[in-house]
């Protein structure tokens, strides 16, 4: 089992056919408040850094959208001071690993590299965006599923086993700032590479 195993059927088609509407990449801006909920009130330090999974396309069209979209975020990097990349993982899912201590900054940089996605027309490549966090237990992320239009938490731990009882403290503590994915079938696991890391570690 690897990185993203699956992620394709569950974020990806699957996700598609059962989609209750069309992804907005301004429920992003939900995290702009959620990382305050995080940080004061239940001990979670942000990480600085967030990601953006999409299946690539072999055109020359596709890369021109990839090519803009790091043009944007370098015309943007003096302002926001938010560094990027733009990497590949070992199961062939790109992504745009963002870096910024400004959470709004954080947010807002996302947001522009997903909305110009959508406007080259590559909306349905978008699979997910992630939010970094560490508090003394390990790490737990945020995890914006394009295809369905919802958030979902995901804290994971030694031996690729999750701490349901974290996950769910954290849906009922940000519930309401955040649009949360009720099915708990779509609260799919972004589990480590074989090397012991996600592409924005």
């Amino acid at each position: 089992m690897g990185l993203l195993d699956g992620l394709r059927a569950v974020l990806g088609m699957r996700a598609e056919t059962d989609a209750g509407r069309d992804a907005d990449p301004d429920d992003l801006f939900g995290m702009s408040t959620a990382y305050l909920t995080m940080e004061a009130d239940l001990g979670y330090e942000s990480l600085d850094v967030g990601a953006l999974c999409f299946s690539g396309v072999d055109s020359a069209d596709f890369r021109d959208a990839v090519d803009e979209v790091e043009a944007i975020l370098e015309a943007g990097q003096e302002e926001t001071g938010t560094d990027f990349s733009v990497t590949s993982d070992d199961h062939g899912y790109q992504w745009v690993v963002l870096a910024d201590d400004d959470p709004e900054d954080l947010i807002t940089s996302m947001h522009f590299a997903a909305d110009t996605f959508i406007e080259h027309g590559y909306g349905s490549r978008l699979l997910a965006a992630v939010f970094a966090y560490r508090n003394r237990d390990g790490p737990a992320y945020w995890i914006y599923s394009f295809r369905r239009g919802r958030f979902y938490p995901f804290v994971p731990r030694a031996g690729r086993e999750r701490d349901s009882s974290a996950e769910f403290s954290l849906e009922s503590a940000l519930d309401g700032e955040l649009e949360i994915e009720r099915e708990k079938e779509y609260w799919y696991p972004l589990w480590p590479s074989e090397g012991g890391t996600h592409p924005w570690e």
